[in-house]
């Protein structure tokens, strides 16, 4: 059991694992993100000293009194002290292989663990326990000469190790003479001396993630936070299809015993627009390159123009939604949720952040595939249901399960679609497709500020309908759809800020939904408030807000998706692209420039 979201994220585009203050695996899926977790006592109330508890892996100093951790600068390579009340110290060194070989990225379903002694003659055990069947059972042994393998029904395991076989497999305190390295990964043959090649692959692994940061246009202030939040982003993309993920986990909670426990280890077309903004902002092209070509297989495959809120990171479309019935979930506030239900759900800003993301490929001369005339048309029919839909109810962003509105949100979303076609017509020397976008686009946009003014208050309604506020009317200035000198946007950021600020944090809403009233604020709420403050004129107050906003990530230097706005404690599934693209876009508006130094 973890007390907190104090969790520290390794991985490698293929694989990832949550490693708690403790210096234990808790939480990782195989044979991708969204797969059967081998590691899932995140997820389980029963503390792994318990009698029969499995689904962690924990090497443990005798007699510790002392654990500190901390990344190996600019990769997600984690290395965890521990140290016993004799002095004596070990060093164990986390990642997931992630490097070019034979000209492609080598990122194997593998797990890298290297023990090094530091000081004295430190005692270890190590347990290995990988569950299956969402924490079901156990994963069966079977042992060979120099290695161990765990029958898991998606994909057997082999650890390779120069650790003896027969202390690990009977979980015996044994001494530290020398380093001890351990390779659990596919069911093959391990063909080259284990040490050697383990400590090959650790310099290569941090090689390629410090050529990947050093891409990256980072702000001159909150550099450390920035490349953090980045580095964590890119874990989110599954590399094979270029999929991006909400978040490493599943089911942690908004808040305490609320039921709102959902499976972020799907693609959301907004999560992922949202993400490579904030990546593109820093350079990170790649994210986007990959990105793109997973959504044009998206639109490709899409029945009738449809697109749906979320896929699997292969492209799946149906996500069902079931409960893991053996894990009593986080804290024991359960349930686990094994899917999601909002794939079936309709939901009209996925038109928008659909252009949104191809737009800046008929711009950006950088990339190595641009998009032409036949990705614009390809494009269309996406635009032609936002200009059919953009006036719908629909579940809107936060995805309300019992009830629809025509959320101004979703609406300028899609205005969106048809306004950014109308550029990429322009640019492409296609008059005639930009007259005809642009003129839907200008209907549109004529229509939302009819139905969302409200004259009497002086501010957008979140609704057509209704008047109800909405964090969301605060992205109303980063879509351009109005101007940060506009009266109704500073109307509309003075009732939003007034009606749902809290201290330091936004709320998403403050109205009832389907499980009552928020508890929690909504991390990338207050991001959005922040920007809303500095392009407003609030410079000072967008500045100090930040700022209060930076000590409340983990101690890994991230953050989950909700906030108690009294307490501080973190809420949700982490980490979560949302908080971390609100961190690093605020970080480059925010920052002094790079010429203050000289």
């Amino acid at each position: 059991m973890t007390a907190t979201l104090d969790l520290w994220p390794i991985g490698n585009c293929q694989i990832s694992a949550l490693v708690d203050r403790a210096g234990r695996f808790v939480w990782g899926c195989l044979p991708r993100v969204d797969g059967d977790p081998a590691f899932c006592s995140l997820l389980d109330n029963a503390p792994p000293a318990a009698d029969g508890a499995f689904g962690f892996w924990e090497i443990d100093l005798d007699g510790v009194v002392e654990t500190t951790q901390r990344y190996l600068r600019s990769t997600p390579v984690l290395v965890t002290r521990h140290t016993d009340g004799a002095g004596n110290a070990v060093d164990v060194i986390d990642f997931c292989p992630r490097f070019k070989r034979m000209g492609r990225m080598y990122r194997p379903v593998a797990y890298v663990r290297i023990v090094r002694p530091v000081a004295g003659s430190p005692r270890i055990r190590v347990r290995l326990r990988p569950a299956i069947q969402w924490g079901s059972a156990q994963a069966e042994t079977a042992r060979g000469s120099n290695h161990i393998r765990y029958l898991l029904p998606d994909c057997a395991l082999r650890l390779s190790t120069n650790a003896p076989v027969g202390w690990v497999l009977d979980e015996r305190m044994f001494r530290v003479e020398g380093p001890l390295h351990f390779f659990l990964g596919p069911d093959e043959s391990f063909a080259q001396e284990i040490p050697r090649a383990l400590d090959a692959m650790l310099d290569d692994t941090v090689d390629e993630w410090r050529h990947w940061v050093r891409g990256l246009a980072t702000p001159y202030e909150w550099q450390e936070a920035v490349i953090r939040s980045a580095i964590t982003l890119k874990l989110c993309q599954h590399e094979e299809t270029g999929a991006i993920v909400a978040a490493l986990t599943t089911s942690i909670p908004e808040h305490a015993d609320s039921g709102r426990n959902w499976d972020y280890r799907y693609c959301w077309v907004r999560d992922a627009y949202y993400t490579v903004q904030a990546l593109n902002r820093l350079g990170a092209l790649d994210v986007l390159e990959g990105y793109l070509a997973y959504l044009r297989n998206i639109v490709d495959n899409a029945a009738s123009g449809h697109i749906q809120p979320l896929y699997g990171v292969g492209g799946e479309a149906r996500l069902v939604e079931g409960e893991a019935a053996a894990l009593s979930g986080y804290r024991g506030m359960g349930p686990v949720r094994v899917g999601n239900q909002a794939y079936e759900q309709v939901q009209h800003d996925a038109y928008g952040q659909i252009v949104l993301s191809n737009a800046q490929a008929f711009f950006d001369h950088r990339l190595l595939r641009m998009g032409g005339i036949e990705d614009f048309h390809a494009l269309e029919p996406v635009g032609e249901r936002a200009w059919q839909l953009f006036d719908q109810p629909d579940a809107g962003l936060w995805e309300l399960r019992t009830r629809s509105h025509v959320h101004t949100y979703s609406a300028a979303m899609c205005w969106a679609a048809c306004d950014r076609l109308g550029n990429v017509a322009q640019v492409l020397g296609l008059p005639d497709r930009a007259v005809f976008w642009n003129e839907r686009a200008r209907q549109m946009r004529t229509r939302i500020e009819q139905e969302a003014w409200r004259e009497e208050a002086g501010t957008l309604s979140a609704t057509f309908a209704g008047s109800e506020l909405d964090a969301s009317l605060l992205q109303l200035l980063d879509l351009r759809f109005l101007a940060p000198d506009d009266p109704r946007f500073t109307g509309t950021l003075a009732a939003v800020e007034q009606g749902l600020r809290r201290g330091s944090h936004m709320l998403r809403y403050a109205t009832q939904d389907d499980f009552g009233l928020p508890h929690t604020a909504f991390n990338v709420c207050t991001y959005w408030l922040i920007e809303a403050l500095h392009f407003t004129g609030r410079h000072a107050d967008a500045r100090a807000l930040f700022e209060e906003m930076l000590p409340r990530c983990t101690p890994a230097g991230l953050l989950s998706e909700d906030i108690d706005p009294v307490t501080g404690e973190l809420w949700g599934n982490y980490p979560q692209t949302y908080s971390l693209v609100g961190l690093i876009n605020c970080a480059v508006l925010l920052s002094k420039p790079w010429s203050a130094v000289r």
